[in-house]
């Protein structure tokens, strides 16, 4: 596995990260802790260093993190997050300076280690000045329980401010072929900063792999059932996407999720996506991307294709929208 820097950090990190998140949260039943456990150690197996958990994913996960990585804890970088009212996020936004505290501190007893590597600001909480956050943070690294700080779907202006006060080793937001959104403003705000980049749903919550159409159900549980680009009428036009992704995989003997994640590689050398999965195969897949070779040619062809397709359907609820990019 190839390793990459996030931004002018010096924090190394595997070219793919690996998103727990859905080992026990937001896709349905999950796996069990000893199943979860044993993916993350399949990927650490196959050269994966860096593993993204959350608070707000639930104690399991954090826990089923800290369990598979105990025995390689000084190979691997663990990153998590803070910033919902009780860990919950239907309880809203909750990023005080004491909140922060006691979070790092449960983490750290359910991730069984003495130090987070990255601790993300889940999402912008406007009730809380930036820079209260990131001198929180900037305390807590101080203290050695934490090592980079790292900000989810925040805006430029809160980047600027946090950044301001504790540098901002990484941003994570959603970024993928079928939403480019921070090409805008955020790629070129994070190369002026020296900031790495973590896109998360680099698959496009599945869609992206064409295992997805406008027949397929999900688990009563699945969040994607609130997501107005995954409504049935959505899934059937944002085909024309699929096969798009489809035809240019199948010219270079790569699959569609192949050719996804290898797009987001070689956006930026400070890019590092972090799909995630519970099945073995796919985790296979998905990594083999990381030795993907996609050229000038390859990669104007998939321009071209990407420019001339309109993705339908909004990427979250409007409640879940207005969380994100504050």
């Amino acid at each position: 596995m190839k390793i990459r820097i996030l931004g002018n950090s010096g924090l190394e990190v595997s070219a793919l990260g690996f998103g727990c998140m859905g080992l026990s949260y937001g896709y349905g039943a999950g796996l069990s802790r000893s199943d979860g456990a044993q993916m993350i150690r399949a990927a650490f197996e196959r050269g994966v260093t860096f593993f993204d958990t959350a608070e707000a994913y639930g104690a399991l996960n954090e826990e089923i993190v800290g369990e598979a990585l105990a025995p390689v804890r000084d190979q691997v970088v663990i990153a998590t997050k803070f910033g919902f009212k009780n860990g919950h996020v239907g309880d809203g936004l909750d990023s005080r300076p004491e909140r922060i505290r006691s979070v790092v501190e449960a983490s750290l007893k359910r991730l069984r280690t003495d130090r987070i590597d990255l601790l993300y600001q889940h999402r912008v909480d406007p009730s809380v000045p930036m820079e209260d956050v990131a001198g929180a943070v900037k305390e807590l690294i101080a203290q050695g329980k934490v090592r980079h700080f790292g900000l989810s779907e925040a805006g430029v202006e809160s980047i600027r401010r946090a950044h301001a006060v504790q540098p901002v080793a990484a941003l994570q937001s959603e970024y993928s072929m079928w939403w480019r959104e921070p090409e805008r403003e955020l790629l070129p705000l994070l190369e002026e900063l020296g900031i790495g980049f973590v896109p998360f749903s680099p698959l496009g919550k599945g869609f992206l792999t064409g295992s997805i159409d406008q027949g397929t159900s999900f688990a009563d549980d699945d969040f994607r059932n609130t997501v107005p680009r995954f409504a049935a009428e959505a899934r059937q036009a944002n085909q024309t996407l699929v096969q798009a992704i489809k035809g240019i995989a199948d010219a270079k003997g790569a699959t569609p999720a192949q050719i996804a994640l290898g797009w987001l590689l070689a956006q930026k050398p400070w890019i590092a996506p972090i799909p995630g999965t519970t099945k073995l195969h796919r985790l296979e897949e998905n990594l083999a991307a990381a030795d993907l070779d996609l050229n000038s040619a390859d990669l104007t062809s998939i321009q071209q294709a990407l420019a001339d397709i309109q993705v339908v359907g909004a990427r979250y609820s409007a409640a879940r929208a207005a969380l994100v990019n504050r």
